[in-house]
């Protein structure tokens, strides 16, 4: 059963304003929906995790709030801009400054390294930080002269947050970030993930088929069959250390 969607006291207390969003693959017969009519405020600086089955919707959500993917019907709210109105040059601006993505898989140079990895962002963002001051973020001080092939999943995956993290952006969407990785090592990418949200006060949405890393999360969203069957605050963040896997 549904909870109650969080509603804004104030229009500037969300990062993004959602209402009835909905994507539709393919047509007739054979169209599939991915989405079904989502309606969502998301406050700035939350940490959000998002669980549900594979083809539940979560991947399509995430994709077009990042402006990766185009709604069928709907609208998203980007602070006072409109997403679902935007040409492809607007999304484009919009993904260079606002938003940064991390995967599963760490999709690192492997001629580069950790410095340069983070480098090509700092390199092209707006008011970046410098790569050095990223890796230091995410533990990373030591390694930063290092290649991709030299460093371990977790490390590289790190890598892979600091340059997130390295344009400042405004949100942060993860996939699967710790989905390739163990049980400790996956420990250290979410602190790594925990840090960024709670000192730069980066929006944060992650992507997880593990229930317990919700626990770290203020805010819980569930999703089944295109549809969000569950919205629920956390009244207390667990530390990823202290997450029972």
């Amino acid at each position: 059963m549904s909870q109650p969607l969080k509603s804004a006291s104030a229009k500037s207390d969300n990062l993004y304003s959602i209402s009835g969003l909905t994507k539709i693959y393919g047509e007739g017969p054979t169209a599939v929906s991915a989405l079904r009519g989502v309606d969502l405020n998301l406050p700035k600086s939350a940490m959000v995790v998002l669980l549900g089955a594979s083809g539940s919707g979560k991947s399509t959500f995430l994709n077009i709030i990042g402006g990766l993917d185009e709604a069928t019907a709907g609208t998203v709210m980007f602070e006072d801009q409109e997403l679902t109105a935007l040409g492809p040059s607007a999304l484009t601006e919009y993904r260079r400054n606002s938003v940064s993505f991390v995967f599963q898989f760490y999709n690192l140079v492997a001629s580069l390294t950790a410095r340069e990895n983070v480098a090509l962002i700092t390199e092209i963002a707006e008011d970046p930080m410098n790569p050095e001051e990223a890796l230091s973020m995410v533990g990373l001080e030591g390694r930063i002269d290092h290649f991709p092939s030299q460093l371990s999943g977790g490390e590289q995956q790190r890598v892979a947050i600091a340059r997130a993290i390295a344009k400042r952006p405004k949100v942060m969407l993860c996939d699967e970030p710790t989905g390739a990785l163990d049980s400790q090592t996956g420990v250290r990418v979410l602190e790594a993930l925990d840090q960024v949200n709670r000192e730069l006060g980066t929006t944060t949405l992650l992507i997880t088929h593990n229930v317990v890393i919700a626990d770290m999360a203020d805010r819980l969203l569930r999703f089944a069959d295109g549809a969000l069957v569950e919205d629920r605050d956390n009244p207390k963040r667990v530390a990823p250390a202290a997450l029972k896997w």
